[in-house]
């Protein structure tokens, strides 16, 4: 595939090329809501171009899906018509296509820059689940708390591990999180106290988004399940360690997980990951057959983080990839509905921390910095184990082959 051309200026390295045009909800200065769209360094209002008839009298009727506070009414017209919007939008914004080029000397109609923009929550995300898919993520916690000659638990390799988080504290990037309290056993005392956490890490995580709906005892197949699923977003699943370590025995995290998690504003389509498919690590012992499939089903992803004690510049500490993922996608939907639980449209499902096979590609500080034994070292003195009050975390996410880049942001 050759890289595509636009008139619209944008650098090599831009994660919104013409080959990615992502989704999102954009609210302008007059606190007006719509679907917007990205290319370069300019956010395009979706809603505009319909209203301009760009995709038809059809959907002009329904200007109130494209001027919305959420993406779930345009994701619920379907896969074959959003994906038949956004080859317009591509082919509208190719090089030699100027029907459009005379709104840029109209501001505030449909060409934004970023900052005259507030990029809000795309979806409304109804019910939440975030599984535990990274083998080495596992077995470095494994070998952490547990016996190392057997760090991953018996089912680990047989069921895509997951559990039901809290949707309500999901939020978008640029939203303060607070400290959460709660209650923390030290190692030295016979007894909990109740206060802030001290150990407060990030996950890096990638997301899925699902645009359809299922009814209740209805199960998807594992070679339907991309069907099933519109895009998705980088996912920081930010969490309280010393929390976690006191509460998780019996049921799993609870409060150590609900204060906040933080996704990225666009939502990347499937249709523009198609190029960095890439296979998943061989599974070993066989699945049952409902988790087996055909093709690729992983992404070749690479994902960035970014730490920034205030005052400082910001620095990369952990370097990773979604293709070390051991369960895609597919086999977590499968799974998810194998029981018959239904899904909606805007459901989130975050992949669980994403480490890889080296140090710098551990996907959290609990890794990284070894349950605090090591710390990572910044300019000017500076060290962190977890998370310190003010510090900013960082997440960048994008796939690059044959010069066709298509990226998240940040």
């Amino acid at each position: 595939m050759n890289p595509r051309k636009t008139w619209i200026k944008t650098k090599p390295d831009d994660d919104f090329t013409l080959h990615n045009i992502p989704f999102g909800i954009a609210q302008n200065a007059d606190k007006e809501t719509f679907v917007a769209t990205r290319i370069g360094n300019t956010v395009i209002s979706v809603a505009a171009m319909n209203n301009w008839g760009c995709f038809g009298e059809e959907l002009q009727g329904k200007q109130r899906v494209f001027e919305n506070r959420y993406l779930n009414e345009f994701i619920a017209l379907g896969k074959e018509k959003t994906s038949e919007i956004r080859n317009m939008i591509i082919e509208l914004f190719s090089e030699n296509n100027d029907s459009l080029k005379a709104f840029t000397e109209q501001p505030g109609f449909m060409f934004y820059n970023p900052r005259e923009v507030s990029m809000l929550m795309p979806v409304r995300v109804g019910d939440y689940t975030d599984f535990y898919s990274s083998k080495e993520h596992a077995t470095n916690v494994g070998i952490m708390f547990r016996d190392p000659e057997n760090a991953l638990l018996p089912n680990w390799k047989h069921i895509p591990v997951g559990y039901h988080g809290r949707a309500s504290s999901i939020v978008v990037s640029g939203t303060p999180i607070h400290r959460p309290k709660g209650q923390t056993k030290p190692d030295d005392a016979d007894k909990p106290v109740f206060g802030p956490s001290r150990l407060v890490d990030f996950e890096l995580e990638m997301a899925f988004i699902t645009g359809r709906k299922t009814s209740l005892g209805e199960s998807i197949p594992v070679e339907k399940a991309e069907d099933y699923i519109f895009g998705m977003v980088i996912f920081n699943d930010l969490s309280a360690r010393d929390i976690q370590k006191w509460e998780y025995v019996p049921l799993g995290p609870f409060l150590s997980k609900s204060f906040g998690s933080v996704i990225s504003p666009w939502v990347v389509t499937l249709e523009a990951l198609e190029p960095f498919r890439t296979s998943s690590p061989l599974q070993e012992p066989e699945v049952l057959p409902y988790l087996q499939y055909s093709g690729d089903r992983s992404f070749d992803i690479n994902l960035e983080v970014l730490m920034q004690p205030q005052g400082t510049e910001a620095m990369t500490v952990c370097r990773s990839n979604t293709k070390y993922l051991y369960w895609n996608m597919s086999q977590q939907l499968a799974h998810h509905t194998s029981n018959g639980c239904n899904i909606n449209i805007g459901d989130m499902y975050a992949s669980g921390t994403i480490s890889g096979p080296t140090p710098g590609s551990y996907g959290s500080l609990l890794e990284l910095s070894w349950k605090g034994t090591k710390p990572i070292e910044f300019p000017d003195g500076i060290t962190r184990k977890f998370i310190e009050d003010h510090d900013t975390v960082i997440m960048r996410a994008f796939a690059e082959k044959d010069g066709i880049r298509v990226g998240f942001g940040e």
